[in-house]
C-alpha cells in the first residue's frame, strides 16, 4: 500500500493573532492586519502588515529564557513551540525552513556579512535550540517557497529518508524588501485590492508559520491519538512546481506556468476540476500577476470553483504565504467556512472567477493551494479534509 502523507498540526504568528485561533476569528469578523506604517526614514508611511513588536516580545518572554534572538527568529521559534512540545523529534525527523530573504535586516549599516544572514545559518540556530538531529533543510524560492515546503516534505518523507518533518515558514518587513518591491513600482497606495478593477498593488506583510507533516493511513488515526494530538488530519494528494522562465519579475501572460503545475499536481491528486471546493489562490492584486492566474484557472476549468486571497488580510508576507494560506484554508474546511477575498469589489480580470465575497457555509474537502513568484516559479498543493 502506498504511503500517505498528511498534515496534522500546525500554528501561525501574524499580525492577527499570535496563535491560530486568534487568527480564524479575526478573519471570520473580516479583520485585516494592513494598516499604515512607517518603515524606511524619510519616506512617507504605506500600508503593510506588520506584527506589534511590543506584543511579539512580550510573547517571546513568557515563553523563553534566552533573548539573544533577532525579531524574525522569535517569530519562528513562537510559531514551532507548541508544534514540538506534542510531536516528539527523532533521529528520522526532517527540519525544514522556508525565507526568501531571512535575517535580511542584519545587513543594515554593515560593511561585511553576519553570520545569521546566511538562510543555513538561521536554519541551524533554531534547529539547535529545539534539538533537531538531522541536518536543516532551507527552501528559498521566491514566493511559493512556503508552498514548496510542504511538497519538500511530502518527497522527504516518501523516499524513506525521514518518517515525520517540522515545516517553519517566516519573512519580516523590512527596509530591504520595501525597497526592492517599490523598485518595480508594485507596492499599492492604499489596502491591496486582489482581482479588483482598481486594484494597483501589493502590501508587504510579515509572518512565521509552522506545520508538523507525517505519515500514515486514515484508519491507522486511533481515538487516543486524537485526544492527545490530532485534532484533524489533511492528506497531501498531489504537488508539483513549474517554472515557465518568463521574466525575472514577471508572470506569464498566458498562464503556462501555472496551468501546468495545477494539472500536474491534480493529476498526481487523482480528482477532476468539479472536485475542486476550494481555491485559495495567490492573489497579490498586481495587474499581471492576478490576470495570469484567472487565464490558468480558466485553462484548468476551474473558474467555478470558489476562490479568495488572503492578502487583504495579511498582506503578502513572501516565503511565509504558501505556508500562512495552506493553514488558513485548512481552518476554513475544518469550520466549513469560506471567507471573501477581503477589499474584492469589481471583478477587473478578463476570464471570470467565483471571488468569495462573504463569509458562507460550505462542506470543504479538497482544497486547491496555489502560489506564483519572481523567476516565473509556479507552485501548487492539493489538500484532502479525512
Amino acid at each position: 500500500m502506498k504511503k500517505e502523507i498528511y498534515i496534522t498540526d500546525y500554528n501561525c504568528i501574524t499580525p492577527l493573532g499570535l496563535d491560530v485561533s486568534s487568527n480564524w476569528n479575526n478573519l471570520v469578523r473580516g479583520n485585516s492586519g494592513v494598516a499604515l506604517h512607517k518603515v524606511i526614514e524619510n519616506q512617507e508611511a504605506f500600508y503593510a502588515s506588520v506584527i506589534d513588536t511590543e506584543k511579539l516580545d512580550e510573547e517571546f518572554r513568557k515563553k523563553f529564557v534566552n533573548q539573544d534572538f533577532t525579531r524574525l527568529e522569535k517569530m519562528f521559534l513562537l510559531s514551532l513551540k507548541p508544534l514540538v512540545e506534542k510531536h516528539p523529534i527523532t533521529e528520522e525527523t526532517a527540519f525544514i525552513l522556508s525565507t526568501t530573504k531571512g535575517n535580511i535586516s542584519l545587513l543594515k549599516n554593515q560593511t561585511e556579512l553576519p553570520e545569521g544572514v546566511y538562510l543555513s545559518n538561521l536554519a541551524q540556530k533554531i534547529a539547535d535550540y529545539f534539538g533537531f538531529k538531522t541536518k536543516p533543510i532551507v527552501v528559498s524560492n521566491a514566493c511559493v517557497s512556503g508552498v514548496m515546503a510542504i511538497a519538500v516534505a511530502k518527497s522527504m518523507i516518501l523516499s524513506g529518508k525521514y518518517k515525520d518533518a517540522f515545516v517553519i515558514a517566516g519573512d519580516e518587513v523590512s527596509e530591504f524588501v520595501i525597497s526592492g518591491f517599490n523598485s518595480f513600482q508594485a507596492i499599492g497606495t492604499g489596502p491591496c485590492k486582489p482581482y479588483d478593477k482598481n486594484r494597483n498593488g501589493i502590501n508587504i506583510g510579515e509572518a512565521a508559520a509552522a506545520m508538523y507533516i507525517t505519515s500514515g493511513h486514515c484508519e491507522e488515526r486511533s481515538d487516543e491519538a486524537i485526544s492527545k494530538n490530532e485534532k484533524f488530519r489533511f492528506k497531501i494528494l498531489g504537488d508539483s512546481a513549474v517554472n515557465d522562465a518568463n521574466h525575472i519579475s514577471g508572470p506569464s501572460r498566458t498562464g503556462d506556468g501555472l496551468f501546468a503545475s495545477i494539472k500536474s499536481a491534480m493529476a498526481e491528486a487523482h480528482i477532476i476540476p468539479e472536485q475542486i471546493d476550494f481555491i485559495s489562490a495567490h492573489g497579490t492584486a498586481t495587474l499581471y500577476n492576478d490576470e495570469m492566474e484567472a487565464i490558468a484557472f480558466n485553462r484548468m476549468e476551474l473558474q467555478n470553483a470558489p476562490l479568495n486571497s488572503m492578502k487583504g488580510y495579511y498582506g503578502h508576507c513572501l516565503g511565509a504565504s504558501g505556508l500562512l494560506e495552506s493553514i488558513i484554508s485548512m481552518e476554513s474546511a475544518r469550520h466549513e467556512m469560506l471567507i471573501p477575498s477581503k477589499n474584492f469589489e469589481v471583478e477587473g480580470i478578463s476570464q471570470p472567477l467565483n471571488i468569495i465575497k462573504e463569509n458562507q457555509p460550505a462542506k470543504i474537502k479538497y482544497i486547491l493551494k496555489t502560489a506564483s513568484g519572481f523567476g516565473g516559479c509556479n507552485a501548487v498543493v492539493v489538500l484532502e479534509k479525512c
